[in-house]
């Protein structure tokens, strides 16, 4: 009798060309929340020969497949790296990076459907020596509702410092609460 044996699964993602960027990462099949979907992979190696490797580049050249584990490692998916560098950035992503000891995955954060592209927020940090273009040399195409126009980690909000007659208002209004609170006679209970 011969013996009949499951059917091999869909992979579950192909890469091929984005409108996001170069090349993309899709899914063929759907792939549920909290799937750990690829590791990402590559050379690793100290921050400083990450940048003695590329210190040539154009930069005005914002594509990267550095990824950064900790303060000494960075991980060159340019070098023995896999299809999880081809996934995009998205200000609206639907995976994120999870870090288990010093390897990271990409996981889905929310159920993906069978040919949507996956994206995870590179949340790429600020320097003080960044160029006055950095935003632009890093700017985000992936078309969100919500997209903030950069790869880079939002810049913070700065407060908008209260006028002295705002702040006088709220203190004699602070102020009154209190003397009225004070001023309340008190129910006693028999």
């Amino acid at each position: 009798m011969k013996k009949v044996g499951r059917r091999p699964k869909t992979p579950l993602f192909e890469v091929r060309h984005s409108r996001v960027h170069g090349y993309g990462v899709f899914a063929l099949r759907r792939i549920r929340k909290g799937t750990n979907i690829i590791e990402y992979v590559g050379e690793r190696v100290s921050h400083e020969l990450a940048d003695a490797r590329y210190e040539d580049k154009d930069p005005l050249d914002g594509h990267t497949f550095l990824f950064t584990v900790d303060a000494k490692t960075v991980i060159d998916a340019g070098v023995d790296g896999n299809e999880a560098r081809f996934v995009n950035h998205g200000c609206d992503p639907n995976c994120q990076t999870v870090q288990i000891g010093k390897r990271i995955f990409i996981e889905a954060i929310r159920t993906v459907r069978p040919g949507e592209e996956l994206a995870y927020d590179y949340r790429i940090q600020r320097d003080a020596d960044d160029p006055a273009n950095v935003d632009a040399v890093f700017r985000c195409l992936c078309g969100a509702k919500n997209c903030r126009g950069s790869m880079l980690v939002a810049r913070p909000k700065k407060r908008a410092p209260q006028s002295p007659k705002k702040r006088t208002a709220h203190r004699a209004k602070t102020r009154a609460k209190a003397q009225a609170k004070r001023a309340k006679p008190r129910q006693r209970s028999r």
